[in-house]
């Protein structure tokens, strides 16, 4: 199925993230908190590296500091 394929209606309209928001909440799960947006000093071959990894460096980022923190509790 295309893009075109798809018929967008008032009675069956494009959904939004509000809406697909509202239908995780309603099945009982937790949505995602919001992140923090910090200034992070990091070593330039650090960056580089995590950089060199693909797509996604500050979800690696990320990922590295809660193992982390579950591993130091």
């Amino acid at each position: 199925m295309t893009d075109r394929d798809i018929a967008v209606t008032v009675e069956h309209p494009e959904a939004s993230v509000k809406h697909i928001v509202h239908g995780i909440v309603r099945r009982g799960l937790k949505p995602v908190p919001p992140k923090a947006s910090i200034s992070l000093r990091l070593d330039t071959d650090v960056l580089e590296w995590l950089k060199s990894q693909g797509p996604g460096y500050q979800t690696r980022i990320n990922a590295i500091l809660r193992a982390f923190k579950e591993a130091s509790a």
